[in-house]
C-alpha cells in the first residue's frame, strides 16, 4: 500500500495536485452554492416591492410566437 501512496517518488507531487483541484472545486461549488442563495433572496426582495397587475403588458419571450408561427397564424398571407 505504501509503494502506491509513494508512486515511485511522484507521491508527493501527485497528492498534492489532487489535493489542490479538490479544494478549488469544493470551493467553487460554495461559492456557486452562495451566490444562488443570494441571488434568490434578491429575487423575493424585488418581487416584494414591485407592484402586482392583473396582467402583463407583453408575453414572456419564451411565450411570444415565432416568426414563422406568426407569418402562419396572419390571415390572407401565403407564401
Amino acid at each position: 500500500m505504501r509503494e502506491f501512496f509513494w508512486m515511485d517518488g511522484y507521491g508527493p507531487y501527485v497528492w498534492a495536485a489532487y489535493g489542490i483541484t479538490l479544494l478549488v472545486v469544493v470551493g467553487l461549488l460554495l461559492q456557486s452554492w452562495w451566490y444562488a442563495k443570494k441571488r434568490v433572496a434578491e429575487l423575493a426582495a424585488l418581487r416584494e416591492r414591485t407592484p402586482r397587475r392583473a396582467g402583463r403588458a407583453r408575453p414572456l419571450r419564451a411565450e411570444r410566437p415565432t416568426a414563422a408561427e406568426q407569418t402562419a397564424a396572419a390571415p390572407g398571407r401565403h407564401s
